[in-house]
């Protein structure tokens, strides 16, 4: 599998993490864990499937996916390949205009939503290109098209370095007090940003803390303890629903991207 990575412009920073362009030379199976960030998907080479109690669910071309709570084994035929948008945490707010949580767990196809119903030129450019870098020019010119507000929400940026800080060791009620407002309006207001809950959030900073943060260099009842466990099955639980896996396997198969 290649795997380039690309910057987004000056304009389109504060809303975009980063470009992936992703190509699988033979056919493979890669498991992706959870991220914090709604991912944006143009497939312009091959087919791409995420497999779903032994069956294959082919991905559609151009799609956007909401944020999860568990693994995901994805397929890539022979020669496929796709351009990822990886936004940043309080990013894809600014080019939707549907409630982003309502995305929770799932993959839809682009055109479904508003402002993006025909992307089949873009498609077809993108399929078309000459190289990588026109590709870029392409999507970033598309995205430029479509933001609809030139600043992410500061209250739910605030709260996102503060998950982040604490690993995802986190009382709600407390960071919420922290931030000047009450709760429920924070959770209502961070789950039309962010695409989750606060907590679901903090649970997915907290699993990519344990599984980034040194699994190998130490116990498993030690790295439960750091990260906020009291109980060794509880662990256990979380890990095995974040990964798919147990975390010896997990240790024996690691994901590519």
């Amino acid at each position: 599998m290649n795997i380039q990575t690309f910057k987004p412009s000056l304009a389109l920073a504060p809303f975009i993490k980063k470009y992936l362009i992703i190509e699988s030379g033979e056919e493979l199976v890669n498991r992706v864990l959870p991220e914090t960030s709604l991912v944006m998907a143009f497939r312009f080479r091959g087919n791409v499937s995420y497999l779903n109690d032994n069956a294959q669910n082919q991905l559609p071309v151009s799609v956007l996916s909401g944020l999860r709570k568990s693994g995901q084994l994805i397929s890539y035929s022979k020669n496929a390949a796709n351009v990822l948008v990886i936004f940043k945490e309080t990013g894809a707010a600014a080019f939707f205009r549907e409630p982003l949580h309502e995305l929770h767990g799932i993959s839809v196809s682009l055109d479904h939503f508003t402002g993006f119903r025909n992307i089949s030129e873009l498609e077809e450019q993108l399929a078309e290109a000459n190289d990588h870098a026109q590709r870029m020019q392409l999507v970033e010119h598309f995205l430029q098209s479509k933001i609809a507000y030139s600043k992410p929400d500061a209250l739910i940026l605030a709260a996102v370095d503060r998950i982040r800080i604490a690993n995802g060791v986190v009382r709600i009620k407390e960071l919420a007090d922290a931030l000047f407002i009450s709760q429920d309006a924070f959770e209502k207001r961070f789950r039309r940003i962010a695409g989750v809950s606060p907590k679901q959030f903090s649970y997915i900073v907290r699993m990519q803390s344990i599984v980034n943060g040194g699994l190998t260099k130490q116990t498993l009842a030690d790295t439960a303890f750091q990260a906020g466990y009291f109980d060794q099955p509880h662990f256990n639980k979380d890990f095995k629903l974040f990964t798919g896996q147990t975390p010896s396997e997990f240790l024996k198969s690691p994901v590519q991207w």
